[in-house]
């Protein structure tokens, strides 16, 4: 199982259109995956699900399910302030450790509205997976001046970053 993790908690985000975009890449290998969207965290998990209240939030327990159950995850990471958006740190430390994410394999996919697209937040979020004893694949795409190649709609127009992203994908599933 794959799951798509949406890396903002921001409504209606870039994120969530290029994880939808993502879903259909995979649908095109016969591959399934599962979406983890990041806006369905509780508003007050920081403080009812983590730490001392570990495994007793249901809602925030799905969520962490959904992580658990995948055997490759795809980050979908928007940059938030030259790193990746707190909510997802904040998710990332409450997940079960160790376990949680520990021997599984992402794939990661960086965003952003400058030329950067996303190295800093992925450089970060690479460093944090590895910690956790997740295999980062080394084929991390990043989609600079994202508001140019994104519609509405969630088709990305930019053919260099179709092609990439199609790459990660095959890459992906012989991971």
């Amino acid at each position: 199982m794959i799951t798509i993790i949406v890396g903002t908690n921001r409504p209606n985000s870039r994120a969530r259109r290029v994880a939808d975009f993502y879903t259909q890449l995979l649908a095109e290998h016969g591959a399934t995956a599962q979406l983890l969207d990041l806006t369905e965290l509780p508003l007050d998990f920081t403080t009812s699900a983590l730490y001392h209240n570990t495994g007793r939030h249901d809602e925030f327990n799905r969520l962490v399910r959904l992580a658990e159950s995948a055997d490759k995850l795809v980050f979908i990471v928007p940059e938030y302030n030259c790193s990746f958006p707190g909510v997802l740190k904040a998710f990332i430390d409450g997940l079960p450790y160790p376990g949680g994410i520990r021997g599984k394999k992402a794939a990661l996919v960086g965003l952003s509205s400058g030329g950067q697209g996303g190295i800093l937040p992925l450089n970060h979020l690479t460093d944090v997976l590895m910690y956790l004893g997740t295999a980062v694949l080394p084929e991390r795409v990043r989609l600079p001046f994202i508001d140019k190649y994104l519609t509405p709609e969630g088709l990305i127009t930019e053919p260099l970053y179709q092609q990439v992203l199609r790459e990660q994908v095959a890459s992906l599933l012989a991971f």
